[in-house]
Parts: C-alpha cells; sequence; structure tokens
C-alpha cells in the first residue's frame, strides 16, 4: 500500500522533546507488537489472524465486517483478506454469512470459539498494555492522550532577532 504523508511546512521547527517522545511512542508500538505477535503465536493463531478477530469484534459502532471493511483495517489486499478468513473459517474461528440487506456483499462474523480465543488474548493483552504503561507511571488511555498531545502540539514560531 502506497504511504500517505502530509506536507510539512519547512518552517515547522521539531524540538528534541518532540524526537523524543516520537521514539518513545515507536519504541513502545514495537514492544507491545512484538507482545502481541508471540502471544497469537502461543495461542496458536499467525499475528494477522489475531488481528482480524479483532477488527471483526473491534469495528466503530455502525461498522459492518466485509472483506472490504477488514481489508482497510489491516491494510491488507482484498485477495489477502479473503484468503486470511478462509484459513480462520477452516479453524472454525470465523463464519461467512451473506448482508441481507445487499445479497452481494458477504459478512463475517466471529464464532463462539473465534470469541473465545480471542477475548483470551485481549485479557493478555489488556495486561500488557497496563504494565507497559505502569512502568511511564500513567494508565493506557492518560499515556496515549500525553503522547498524542505532545506530537500534535503546534511549535510556537521564533521571532527573528532585531538587528
Amino acid at each position: 500500500m502506497p504511504s500517505r504523508t502530509r506536507a510539512v511546512p519547512s518552517s515547522q521547527r521539531i524540538t528534541r522533546a518532540t524526537y523524543r517522545a516520537l521514539a518513545e511512542f515507536r519504541h513502545q508500538i514495537r514492544r507491545f507488537l512484538h507482545f502481541s505477535e508471540q502471544a497469537a503465536r502461543a495461542a496458536g493463531l499467525e499475528p494477522q489472524q489475531h488481528q482480524l478477530l479483532l477488527a471483526v469484534k473491534g469495528l466503530p459502532p455502525g461498522g459492518v465486517a466485509t472483506i472490504r471493511e477488514i481489508a482497510e483495517r489491516l491494510q491488507l489486499r482484498h485477495h489477502s483478506t479473503v484468503e486470511l478468513v478462509d484459513r480462520l473459517v477452516h479453524r472454525g474461528l470465523v463464519r461467512r454469512r451473506r448482508n441481507p440487506r445487499d445479497r452481494r456483499e458477504v459478512l463475517i462474523d466471529l464464532t463462539g470459539h473465534g470469541e473465545a480465543v480471542l477475548r483470551q488474548l485481549s485479557v493478555h493483552h489488556v495486561a500488557e498494555l497496563r504494565a507497559i504503561c505502569s512502568t511511564l507511571g500513567q494508565t493506557p488511555e492518560l499515556a496515549f492522550a500525553r503522547m498524542t498531545r505532545a506530537l500534535a502540539r503546534p511549535r510556537p514560531r521564533r521571532r527573528p532577532r532585531a538587528g
């Protein structure tokens, strides 16, 4: 997938504190993803399979678990998402059904077994998030809010020196 980056004005100053916040945020993301990959494999899943289960269960209100929506959430191509769903259907973790409003569309649901596996993994993930954040002396919600505020805060421009 092509990356989408916004143009940043060359006049925007990046401070040392911003670099530290970015580095710490990236470190904590990698640390959590590494944990998540290991936890998924320990539960007998590939990391993307776990991500798909979570994407289906964690859709925002009004969201519908279609192949297109799941592919977008996982940042995968359509055919890769179909293959991933096929593997999870074969393992009894998800099922397909036709959308009653649009029979051309296929919806993905978790099975009871899929719900149980996801719940077990999610309990471990929440505990790991709390552990990561407690090392920073924060709750996960507060840590995320502080990091995003630090990264989003516009930096004041330096006034040119009178000369």
